[in-house]
């Protein structure tokens, strides 16, 4: 062995030994559990938050090797699984799958709630953006939104409209909607997204609110018809569904998130390794195609490019909840 090869590997070792030892501690230390981990979500078995948190824990099961489970902790519009999520271990082992609509609506809407979402609850990252669509059932014969319009004047005793989480963009959407056709709609609140499809599909509710992610293939089944997305620009996976600015609605315009969370005791550098086996789950082609599918717009992000996001829309919530003529509770 000559001289400068053993030199080039010392120096090689060395430069090796100072990276490792400019790293925190805990970075070096740490690691995701191999045991179960649970994966809380806020909505019941059979909606779209509940639907791709399944799909996404099914790949973690295969590239991290440790048992995942989807835990439902249902209630509250999705608070209930936030306030479980404050309360859990804080080694790894626990995670939630969360829209805007179990998080940003819930700060913004209620005058106070037993955990903090920008303390006790720590961002690890985006999954996408998604739009809130408003809905009708197929009993009305009612496939656009003006002839809905039209079908609210021959029925003015049912401008009424499911939503799937109260005090969210399901509810203040809806709303709005309402505001702008110049025919108030009453919301009634649902737990979650399937109760208020088996209404739908079955005429007991006319109309409804939520997320794409809930009703997409619903509509694509004639369970229901979508007839108004609230994202400025028209979903990937349906891209025949208009958007409510073509509609004649552009300041009703806007798109909410889903992502997941930690504790907010959580070290960093847990949260940078969730991050990291989160993002490789979520971008690999073929999970991108089925979330996509299901009408998610897929986009991840660091821990604080989610954190970022999160302040810009509670910001933007609030000034919607105001249009809507919501108080806080």
């Amino acid at each position: 062995m000559t001289f400068s090869t053993t030199r080039r590997q010392a120096l090689t070792l060395a430069a090796g030994a100072a990276a490792a030892a400019a790293l925190p501690r805990s970075a070096l230390a740490q690691s995701l559990p191999t045991g179960t981990i649970r994966m809380l979500v806020g909505y019941p078995a059979g909606g779209g938050t509940d639907v791709m948190g399944r799909i996404i824990a099914e790949k973690l099961k295969e590239r991290l090797g440790a048992n995942v489970i989807v835990e439902n902790r249902v209630g509250a519009s999705g608070a209930l699984a936030c306030e479980a999520l404050k309360n859990a271990p804080a080694d790894g082992s626990v995670i939630m799958y969360a829209p805007s609509a179990a998080t940003v609506a819930q700060k913004v809407t209620k005058k106070s709630q037993p955990y903090d979402l920008e303390k006790d609850l720590a961002t690890i990252g985006l999954t996408g953006t998604v739009s809130t669509v408003f809905v009708v059932s197929p009993t009305l014969g009612v496939r656009s939104l003006p002839e809905y319009i039209e079908w609210l004047k021959k029925n003015p005793r049912r401008a009424s409209f499911g939503s799937t989480a109260m005090g969210s963009s399901t509810h203040f959407f809806g709303v709005e909607i309402g505001q702008a056709i110049g025919t108030p709609l009453e919301p009634v609140a649902y737990k979650g997204a399937a109760p208020l499809i088996a209404d739908l599909s079955a005429g007991h509710a006319p109309a409804g609110c939520g997320g794409l992610t809930d009703f997409l293939t619903h509509h694509r089944g004639d369970k229901l018809r979508i007839i108004a997305i609230s994202a400025p620009k028209r979903a990937t996976a349906a891209p025949d569904l208009p958007t409510i600015s073509e509609l004649g609605y552009p300041k009703l315009a806007s798109e909410g998130f889903y992502g997941f969370y930690a504790p907010g005791k959580m070290s960093p550098a847990l949260i940078n390794l969730w991050n990291k086996e989160l993002r490789a789950v979520v971008e690999a082609p073929e999970m991108r195609q089925r979330l996509i599918g299901l009408g998610l717009e897929v986009q991840t992000s660091t821990p604080a490019e989610f954190a970022a996001r999160q302040s810009r829309d509670l910001v933007s919530f609030a000034a919607s909840m105001k249009a809507a003529g919501f108080e806080p509770e």
